[in-house]
């Protein structure tokens, strides 16, 4: 599936306007310049209970970063003053967020390119065009390892969805 038709069903978080407690949505910062990619990250980043930030500017995303400190940055490579890579680079070399993990998007699809991305601090790496399903799954993946950002349940009055394998119980039945 590619990302054009991906949809998503059954996600786990709530929307930006749902009931998930602000401090458990994990935040994400997107870096793209393709307008039409950022508005289907955000849209679907969301549907999972995603806090999002865009930026198509990697000097922009840097002052983001600073003000805002996201779980985690998703990052193109090509983009129009600073590049995904360089932009990792600042990002890891900063001792203030070396450990906000990077997973680079791209459609650099060379194995120098990837290999270059990772060890320029990219956690991950993802080439387009790529499945939705398969983008959140790694954010999650990459999160999970990160300290403190495991999804916690989602609770509304009567009603809890677990985190794992998405239980719902009501009324604590």
């Amino acid at each position: 599936m590619n990302l054009a038709s991906a949809s998503m069903s059954g996600s786990p978080g709530s929307s930006s306007t749902g009931t998930r407690p602000m401090k458990t949505q994990p935040q994400v910062l997107v870096v793209e310049d393709e307008a039409a990619l950022t508005t289907l990250l955000q849209y679907n980043l969301e549907k999972e209970g995603y806090r999002v930030t865009t930026t198509a500017d990697g000097e922009e995303a840097m002052m983001i970063v600073d003000e805002q400190q996201p779980d985690l940055v998703l990052l193109d490579w090509m983009l129009p003053s600073v590049t995904g890579i360089e932009l990792a680079r600042r990002l890891k070399r900063d001792e203030t967020t070396n450990e906000i993990p990077i997973i680079m998007l791209t459609a650099k699809s060379e194995e120098d390119n990837k290999i270059q991305g990772l060890d320029a601090g990219a956690d991950d790496y993802i080439t387009k065009p790529f499945s939705t399903r398969e983008l959140i799954s790694r954010i999650n993946a990459v999160l999970r390892r990160v300290p403190g950002h495991q999804h916690k349940a989602i609770l509304v009055p009567g009603l809890a969805l677990g985190p794992d394998r998405h239980p719902i119980t009501a009324d604590e039945r």
